[in-house]
């Protein structure tokens, strides 16, 4: 079957221009059922130096908030890359003007507990069992069919409308593994490439989940570390089991304030927002400095104030009824296990020794738990061979998409990889005002131009305050 052209639209306000494209629903059946996927183009600026078509695509799975068709416009804010590629994002299938994937609005039953007692852990259970089911009723046919590799069948659909030979691909976060997957699948559709903040090649999505934990939990101890060796100025103890124990005693405060525990949850996820981030340790010290007075004084109303803003885990968003559901379906790609009492061992540990930044979610039941059926075919094992060699960015305390698996993937696909050293950063190149890495992936996008060998370089500078006197 042919693959129709795009129609593009005018360009719009921000130079877009955009277009609906009709794909197969089952690739494996091409005459079968087709839905729409939602494109955006940027035509290169120069159209003499002009060198193909860039696609781009964000993390999630499900977008969580990125950029999908809007893509483009970011890398044109914030890189040269405009002026030899035609930027083209898009909506992956089941997200935004694409064809959506919804879900039914589950109840919830369980607390909002950054640290559930035991007798919570069959509610949350229960609720992620409803959860499951309400994804089942409202995801049809569709969500058998949304998955990575799909989504790089997707981009090579893309690709062909184009009437291009090659791309070029930056991706992000999950968008990494659709990268490499299409570089496994499409090889000779490839050429230059970045992956920024990659998912582990290896992983199962249960063990992706779970490494969050202690990801976070290393960026806590890290400025724990550091704050304790600025007893002087934050007066939360002298080394990083001090300031641990310092934060854990105004923990078990602020439960006291509230029946549900809600203002130490809120504590809890505030620790693991801004602990990655260098640049904020000040900052969350002398929150944790201000928390400490107000639950000295019993002052809820300090502490209320003082933690007011934080919002819910993953709150979703909701369309009639309805909310996305790209993430449970991709996630559904790989085995989970179905003994809750494996979970509860796992939420106990996690509950003692990761609980900021909700780590003990990582570690609860997920819908993949209660899933009644399987993806039609299994993941897609990554390679190269056949494309070029590419580059790999990676934070070496990234919370979301661990360092391990940054690593492994610069391994396995044979690609540079530079690392954002002393960093909790999470998808670094245009995004995070890093020079060094914008330099090298702007030249390796222009001009072609790998970094002779593997690249270290600083992220954000830690805060400059000064460290107490070696006695």
């Amino acid at each position: 079957m042919e693959t129709s052209l795009p129609v593009w639209s005018a360009a719009d306000a921000d130079g877009v221009q955009h277009a609906v494209l009709s794909v197969p629903l089952d690739h494996a059946d091409p005459d079968g059922a087709r839905i729409r996927l939602k494109l955006s183009r940027i035509p290169a600026a120069d159209p003499a130096r002009r060198r193909g078509v860039l696609i781009a695509l964000n993390g999630g799975p499900g977008g969580d908030d990125g950029f999908g068709a809007r893509m483009p416009v970011e890398l044109r804010r914030g890189t040269p890359l405009n002026e030899v590629y035609d930027l083209v994002g898009f909506d992956p299938r089941g997200t935004g003007d694409s064809t959506f994937l919804g879900a039914e609005a589950s109840p919830v039953t369980a607390n909002f507990d950054s640290r559930p007692p035991d007798e919570q852990f069959p509610l949350l259970a229960a609720d992620m069992k409803e959860r499951e089911e309400g994804c089942s009723r409202a995801g049809g046919n569709l969500r058998r069919h949304v998955n990575t590799r799909n989504l790089a069948r997707d981009i090579d659909f893309i690709r062909e409308s184009l009437g291009e030979e090659k791309i070029n691909y930056i991706g992000y976060a999950y968008g990494t593994m659709v990268g490499a997957v299409f570089g496994t699948l499409f090889p000779e559709h490839l050429d230059r490439s970045v992956l920024d903040s990659c998912k582990h090649p290896d992983w199962d999505w249960r063990t992706q989940f779970k490494s969050q934990g202690p990801a976070i939990r290393s960026s806590v101890d890290a400025w724990a570390a550091w704050t304790g060796a600025r007893s002087n100025t934050y007066g939360l103890g002298v080394g990083a089991e001090a300031v641990v124990a310092s934060v854990e005693d105004i923990a078990a405060k602020l439960a006291a304030f509230t029946p549900n525990a809600l203002l130490r949850t809120l504590l809890d996820q505030r620790i693991g927002v801004l602990a990655p981030h260098r640049a904020q340790w000040d900052d969350l010290a002398r929150l944790v400095v201000d928390l400490g007075k107000a639950t000295s004084n019993d002052d809820q109303a300090a502490a209320e104030a003082l933690l007011a803003g934080q919002s819910v885990w993953r709150p979703g968003s909701t369309m009639g009824g309805l909310r996305e559901a790209v993430l449970e379906a991709v996630t559904l790609e790989t085995e989970w296990p179905t003994d809750l009492e494996l979970y509860y061992a796992d939420m106990r540990e996690y509950r003692d020794k990761y609980p900021y930044g909700f780590g003990v979610m990582r570690a609860q039941p997920w819908v993949g738990t209660f899933a009644t059926w399987k993806h039609a075919e299994p993941v897609v094992p990554v390679a190269r061979s056949g494309y070029p060699a590419g580059l790999v960015v990676q934070n070496d305390h990234d919370s979301w998409s661990c360092y391990e698996g940054g690593a492994l993937m610069a391994k396995r696909l044979g690609h540079r990889m530079i690392t954002v050293a002393d960093s909790g950063g999470h998808e670094t190149y245009a995004f995070d005002d890093n020079e060094v890495v914008d330099e090298l992936v702007n030249r390796y996008l222009v001009e072609g131009v790998l970094p002779e060998e593997d690249v270290t370089c600083a992220g954000d500078p830690r805060p400059d305050v000064p460290a107490d006197p070696v006695r």
